[in-house]
């Protein structure tokens, strides 16, 4: 299984881009996103940018990785899943359409 971790662009020229995660500064392959300027949040597997994602989304997914980390090392989730944690469970739109229009498995 692949986990995307949030990296900031530092600067980029053509498919490649040098970005950091707070910790680590590695070089991104940016095939599939195109060329970004700095200042820039992608998420990233395995070297490679994946997606451009908000300033506000990469702060989420880095609290949750903080928080599964910290309870591998036999600590708690603290507030890592706050945003979560604040609101009800939410159905994907094709699945809340079907609901709406009474339909069902059973």
């Amino acid at each position: 299984m692949c986990v995307g971790v949030p990296m900031k662009v530092i600067g980029s020229e053509g498919i490649a881009a040098t970005c950091t995660d707070g910790e680590r500064i590695e070089l991104i392959d940016l095939s599939l996103v195109g060329d970004v300027p700095a200042g820039t949040w992608l998420l990233t597997f395995l070297g490679a940018a994946r997606d451009i994602i908000s300033a506000d989304e990469a702060e989420k997914i880095t609290a949750a990785l903080n928080g599964l980390r910290s309870i591998m090392q036999g600590g708690d989730l603290g507030d890592a899943f706050a945003d979560l944690n604040a609101r009800e469970p939410q159905l994907p739109p094709h699945l809340a359409a079907a609901l709406a229009d009474g339909k069902s498995t059973a």
